[in-house]
């Protein structure tokens, strides 16, 4: 049975906004509500279609009567801020969103009327360590707990809405873990990396990188909103790309830096504005993350139409290139072939080297 009365938040932003112009187009859904402290621009506005933007702060109490008056029976909540620089800062971003969601929870709790809640996550909450697993599926916990940042805030997010689900058993809970965004259209914390045409990177690491293409990841909201799955899943493209074929495959070029040095430049970068480096983007990475999907598809229903190949080719077509992707791939070829080339020869004069050993007999008299 599809939800009636939705509420949305964050809809100023490109995929909350889209999720709302998804459902305000389905004859099926009576109301669609879109909440945000700023009004969506003039084009996102035209989009949203019928829906009923109202501006209201999810901080404040007043959500609840929102909530009331309209009878809302599902709520998606989605304003929650990855990057502290679009906040206002670091304090501002972790107000909106752990105060934010424990009052909008709180609301939800006291309205009857909610019989579904629909949580956008991340698989930042598995960390990014040195000791991680090749893939994290649902079951499995963070082995380097987040110690800050966006990630630290959405696992104490996905506390909260655990803490309700207990005071809530009526209401049906999808918690929605997804990878990286990444597409033509949505702005987010790797998008804003990778447009850098000189991409700093740690020397020694190359992180495997999974992402999520922004068509599947609103169709999966979508599902989630008007489906009856319960439960948390993994969200993310088929397939795994290491950090510098990233790099290469956009045309742009790889500046490995140490380790300490990276961190002055994250540092740098976070106060002129130009990248949120943070140390927990700087982990990732590093280390980088892959989780199983396996569940998305059998469970939940849905198998993107992205793989994560292809859910960069077609970013790649709004990204300028410093240089051509197939000379940077020539180059890079050629160099292989010279390294492997002369390891080769190195093997080769090492053994010519290698002293030869004495015969069976001499070598027994010499060992008495």
């Amino acid at each position: 049975m599809p939800p009636a009365v939705v509420l949305v938040t964050g809809v100023s932003r490109w995929l909350g906004g889209a999720l709302a112009a998804e459902l305000a187009a389905d004859p099926a859904i009576e109301r669609v509500i879109g909440v945000d402290t700023v009004p969506p621009s003039p084009a996102m506005l035209r989009r949203l279609g019928r829906t009923e933007f109202v501006r209201a702060d999810i901080r404040n109490p007043l959500i609840g009567k929102v909530i009331a008056a309209a009878s809302v029976d599902t709520v998606v909540h989605m304003n929650i801020s990855s990057t502290p620089a679009g906040s206002g800062g670091r304090a501002p971003m972790k107000e909106l969103n752990v105060i934010g969601t424990m009052q909008l929870l709180a609301a939800c709790q006291r309205a009857p009327s909610v019989r579904r809640l629909v949580l956008k996550s991340t698989s930042a909450v598995y960390g990014a360590s040195s000791r991680d697993p090749a893939v994290f599926t649902e079951n499995m916990q963070a082995r380097q707990v987040p110690s800050g940042g966006f990630a630290k805030d959405s696992v104490d997010i996905e506390g909260y809405v655990r803490s309700f689900a207990r005071r809530r058993p009526d209401v049906d809970i999808a918690v929605l873990r997804f990878t990286n965004f990444i597409g033509p259209r949505i702005d987010s914390l790797l998008t804003g990396f990778l447009r850098m045409p000189l991409v700093p990177t740690a020397l020694g690491y190359d992180a495997r990188v999974q992402l999520l293409h922004e068509d599947d990841a609103l169709g999966v909201l979508t599902r989630a909103t008007t489906g009856d799955f319960t439960g948390t899943v993994n969200v993310g493209g088929e397939g795994t790309l290491l950090l510098s074929q990233v790099i290469r495959r956009l045309g742009h070029l790889e500046l490995p830096l140490p380790y300490p040095a990276l961190g002055s430049v994250g540092r740098l970068s976070r106060r002129f504005g130009f990248v949120d480096y943070s140390p927990e983007q700087m982990r990732f990475l590093n280390f980088g993350r892959v989780v199983d999907t396996a569940r998305l598809r059998s469970e939940f229903g849905f198998t993107p139409r992205y793989t994560t190949a292809a859910a960069l080719a077609d970013y790649a077509r709004t990204v300028a290139p410093v240089v051509d992707p197939s000379t940077v791939r020539s180059v890079t070829g050629g160099l292989r072939s010279l390294v492997g080339a002369v390891g080769d020869a190195a093997g080769a004069v090492e053994r010519r080297l290698r002293p030869v050993p004495p015969p069976p007999g001499l070598r027994a008299v010499r060992d008495a």
